[in-house]
């Protein structure tokens, strides 16, 4: 079977539903306006489904003009995609261990969002002089073993407001097997938005992704830099916001390593603006 992409998807606002898409134009940053928007606390802490899982239930939608918000119960809200300021007021916020800044998106939208989730909350867009990057430290580390297969593969990679990187790429073999082993326990299998990637790729071996330094899709070159700890996510269902105990007790028992517990890649990208789609023929570059 040929490796290909099986699915693309971006998260608009942090940790809130995503978007499915056939096809995608590619930067370095990520996916089109792919965690561009973060939810803050009223101490401006960074909040997610790790403590608000009902943060699932806000489904975001994106047009020419405006990002939209809709969730249960709540009439629809939009966003303007263009502001009326052209040099917005920073708000400084910290996503895990790296600083950046972002601009607030007004009274209107923290009242929806703060009734919805029952506390005081605002929304964050990144800001046009927020400068975060991939971390070095495992940027570098790629580049010293890789150069043979990309030599001018760039070092830093600006991204927006997801944890670390701004590519999450999975297999879908490996979830398959991962449902196989919940099914043997009696449990329910799970659907790939629980992991939340951005590139869902078909055709590898279950778990093949470990041996890969990247891929390339078209002109485009994805190095796999790190791979990727979860955290508990993937034990809320994504439809109604309801954690359980699985699928992280399987898969804590078939993918513990000195890193944690691991399911997916995350990447950085080399190569000029390109579309990608589904469908695209992908071409693994194995570490030797």
């Amino acid at each position: 079977m040929s490796i290909s992409v099986l699915s693309l998807h971006s998260y608009p606002v942090k940790s809130c539903a995503g978007l499915a898409h056939e096809i995608a134009p590619i930067t370095a940053a990520g996916m089109p306006f792919d965690r561009n928007w973060v939810i803050v606390d009223q101490h401006g802490i960074f909040m997610t489904q790790r403590r608000y899982a009902r943060m699932a239930l806000i489904q975001p939608g994106l047009d020419a003009d405006c990002l939209s918000l809709n969730a249960p119960g709540m009439p629809a809200i939009a966003i303007p995609l263009r502001t009326a300021d052209p040099a917005p007021s920073q708000v400084p916020v910290r996503i895990w261990s790296a600083n950046t800044i972002g601009y607030d998106e007004g009274d209107s939208v923290a009242q929806w969002l703060s009734q919805f989730l029952n506390l005081p909350c605002r929304l964050l867009r990144v800001h046009p002089q927020a400068a975060r990057i991939a971390s070095p430290k495992y940027v570098d580390a790629w580049l010293g073993k890789h150069k043979h297969w990309e030599p001018d593969f760039p070092a830093r990679h600006q991204f927006a407001f997801a944890d670390g990187f701004p590519f999450l790429v999975a297999n879908q073999a490996s979830l398959d097997e991962l449902n196989q082993q919940l099914q043997e326990k009696g449990q329910a299998p799970v659907p790939m938005n629980r992991f939340r990637p951005n590139i869902v790729v078909q055709g590898l071996a279950p778990f093949e992704e470990d041996y890969l330094g990247g891929m390339r899709i078209g002109p485009l070159a994805f190095a796999f830099v790190k791979a990727c700890a979860r955290c508990p996510i993937p034990n809320i269902d994504q439809a109604t916001a309801l954690s359980a105990a699985e699928p992280g007790l399987t898969l804590a028992t078939h993918r513990s390593f000195e890193e944690g517990v691991l399911f997916g890649v995350n990447a950085v990208v080399a190569g000029p603006t390109s579309p990608l789609s589904t469908g695209d023929c992908v071409e693994p570059e194995f570490d030797l």
